[in-house]
């Protein structure tokens, strides 16, 4: 693999927005009488409209993720970048950012860390069909002007690491949110900042 650009997700890879979406999950889930059960095993990674139309069918999911999307972007309290992510938007390669958030919600969530927001932003506003549809990674990878093969995916969820595997690409799943056994990734990292360091290992060996 000719390594030429990164793809990433956003939420349990650059960002840690846990805390965050569980308030604005919890607040939806109070006001719809959903269980708190369910709220608690929603698994994110995809879009809210989709775990909203699960939960409880007959509502407006595309106006209730509207309010869930505006709830989290307005609450960014504890959103933080972790460890790598600054390196990563540094590093020499070109770098995409493919995540299941709007584009509010990904960008108030990228200042709130810290972070800068990418020329190559994926969000479902562009996409006709989320994780783990391999759309929206292979948009990135047009704009960034990379074939699929010399991509690196950095996902945390099994529908975003199903996402870059189908888009033919090599993906490494950050075992921040899931187990290791539920992420069938080409590799497994705890966090980007190991994969760098693991990376870099080999160019800095002087034998």
């Amino acid at each position: 693999m000719g390594l030429t650009a990164i793809l990433s997700d956003l939420d349990g890879v650059l960002v840690d927005s846990h805390a965050s979406i569980m308030r604005a999950w919890r607040w939806w889930g109070a006001l719809h009488g959903v269980e708190s059960a369910a709220i608690e095993g929603v698994q994110h990674g995809r879009p809210s409209g989709e775990i909203i139309a699960a939960l409880v069918p007959g509502l407006d999911a595309e106006a209730e993720s509207r309010a869930i999307d505006l709830r989290q972007a307005d609450d960014t309290e504890g959103v933080i970048a972790l460890p790598g992510a600054q390196e990563l938007f540094a590093g020499p390669e070109p770098m995409a950012v493919v995540t299941s958030c709007t584009v509010p919600l990904a960008t108030a969530r990228l200042r709130a860390a810290g972070l800068p927001i990418p020329d190559v932003l994926v969000t479902p506003e562009r996409l006709s069909r989320g994780k783990p549809d391999p759309e929206g990674y292979l948009l990135a990878a047009a704009a960034l002007g990379a074939e699929p093969a010399d991509c690196v995916v950095f996902e945390d969820a099994p529908a975003g690491v199903e996402a870059g595997r189908a888009a033919g690409m090599h993906v490494v799943g950050i075992t921040t949110t899931h187990a290791p056994q539920e992420l069938a990734a080409d590799e497994l990292a705890p966090s980007i900042a190991a994969w760098l360091a693991a990376r870099a290992v080999p160019a800095n060996d002087g034998r």
